[in-house]
């Protein structure tokens, strides 16, 4: 076995004048009401995962006066930023893309002088050996804790500056392909969640019948029916305009509204129900004992918002309590406020939270109804309304049941199945694609950032685990 690589702290890196650490603005110094909807985000240590930076509509932001003001909590490209309370094992590296947002109070950076030397600095601070430390020596018991002091006694793997660099190209490749192929995720989920605005909620196909029989377009629906005709007009003189819908799938949808008194004009012949005429709630609890290892966990942490992919997860070897069984395929529901938002279909079988409602579609034909009509804004915000509880507000799997909506047909609701379970097929592909990735990625990290396993211009084994792997 080859020597490893030599190990500094970073207090040492710090004395030598090649880094930094830069703790969030504490008390006074940035107050809650300078927080704003605009500017921007606010990076706390909910923002920070596992080597990336997760951003939702709940976080707070900063506008330029405050950058002003407070210009050495503005993050640069490079800088590494850790969670100061919580989850102080994760942090992430600032790339391009978020250079210039702010630094939260329960956060802390370490910035070097060389951008190189942090991408490799950050696989260090990824490692298992390093999490490990960081937990064994925060400071706290209910609430783990980091500070500048505890940071500059972490020792990290330091390198010669070419195999840093070296390294670090190996890893990046790695994160490069998870990060497109998450990008390849959120474009199949954009296109069904369209798909489903233009069929169910705002229902083109209709008017666009409609307007083709001479039938009235009722006046709630006359703003639609004006947009949906200069489209058909602009798309009659534009070659590359998107093709309509196939005669067979139009002539699913009828040509004509009718008024509900509860939802207001709705297709004709289209039934008005309960979210209970497409879902099942599922209630499993599964002990830890049965729980097996290559079952999934899923936690709230895992989940993005309205994020119908997962684009992490646990393990069941790593479930130590009870949790909630689920099916390849079941709808996960954060059932906590603010989490209303953390939407996602399961990609196997496995366990979740007991804070996740799972629902099953109650036939096949209506699985992608189901899931897409949870992602809607209207599904969360009735959730919001109907959750109870002061601390903690919970919805209730009985009063998402209850949620209204109005129903197709069965034989629409399965051609509409059938054009949205490949986008399903070809995303879960991707997460267990990411899965595989992820995995070399974190086998491969400790033994390339100690020097276990050298890269040299011979034969360089990661180099070709890599290229298989990302090809």
């Amino acid at each position: 076995m080859q020597n490893k690589w030599p190990v500094v702290t970073l207090g040492e890196l710090i004395e030598d004048k090649k880094a930094f650490l830069q703790t969030g603005p504490f008390g006074t110094a940035l107050k809650a009401a300078e927080y704003s909807k605009t500017g921007v985000p606010l990076i706390s240590v909910r923002e920070v995962r596992e080597g990336f930076f997760q951003v939702e509509d709940k976080t707070p932001r900063v506008d330029q006066h405050t950058i002003e003001r407070l210009p050495k909590f503005v993050l640069n490209k490079g800088d590494i930023v850790f969670g100061r309370k919580g989850g102080v094992e994760r942090n992430a590296l600032v790339s391009s893309a978020e250079e210039g947002w702010f630094l939260g109070s329960d956060g802390i950076f370490l910035r070097l002088s060389d951008v190189e030397d942090a991408e490799f600095i950050s696989y260090v601070l990824r490692s298992p050996a390093t999490k490990a430390w960081l937990l064994q020596n925060c400071e706290g018991t209910t609430m783990p804790s980091l500070n500048q002091k505890i940071l500059s006694r972490l020792p990290v793997f330091y390198p010669p500056s070419f195999e840093k660099r070296k390294i670090a190209q190996i890893l990046k490749q790695f994160d490069k392909k998870i990060s497109l192929n998450r990008q390849t995720n959120q474009t199949l989920e954009n296109m069904a969640q369209a798909l489903f605005k233009s069929w169910f909620v705002d229902f083109d196909p209709v008017i666009d019948n409609a307007l083709a029989a001479g039938n009235s377009i009722p006046e709630a629906l006359q703003k639609c029916a004006e947009q949906r005709r200069a489209l058909r007009e602009a798309a009659s003189l534009d070659k590359q305009a998107p093709a309509p819908l196939p005669e067979a799938i139009r002539q699913l949808f009828p040509a004509s509204f009718v008024f509900d008194a509860e939802m207001g004009w709705i297709p004709e012949g289209w039934e008005v129900g309960t979210f209970s005429k497409v879902a099942n709630h599922v209630r499993a609890n599964i002990k830890p004992e049965n729980i097996n290892d290559d079952d999934i966990y899923v936690g709230l942490e895992h989940i993005g918002k309205k994020q119908i992919f997962l684009s992490d997860h646990g393990a069941g070897a790593e479930v130590e309590s009870n949790k909630s069984g689920l099916m390849e395929n079941d709808l996960l529901f954060g059932k906590l406020r603010p989490y209303f938002h953390k939407v996602c279909l399961a990609p196997k079988d496995g366990v979740c939270s007991t804070d996740i409602l799972v629902f099953r579609a109650k036939t096949s034909c209506y699985h992608s109804f189901m899931a897409l009509t949870a992602y809607t804004e209207s599904f969360v915000e009735y959730a919001n309304l109907r959750s109870t509880g002061t601390r903690m507000p919970r919805a209730s799997a009985k009063d998402l049941l209850a949620y209204q909506l109005v129903l197709p047909p069965e034989n629409l609701a399965e051609t509409f199945e059938k054009m949205i379970q490949p986008m399903w097929d070809k995303g879960f592909s991707v997460v267990f694609s990411n899965d595989k990735l992820a995995k070399l990625r974190d086998t491969l990290l400790p033994k390339l950032i100690s020097g276990e396993l050298r890269l040299s211009p011979e034969a360089s084994e990661a180099q070709q685990q890599t290229e298989a792997a990302v090809a």
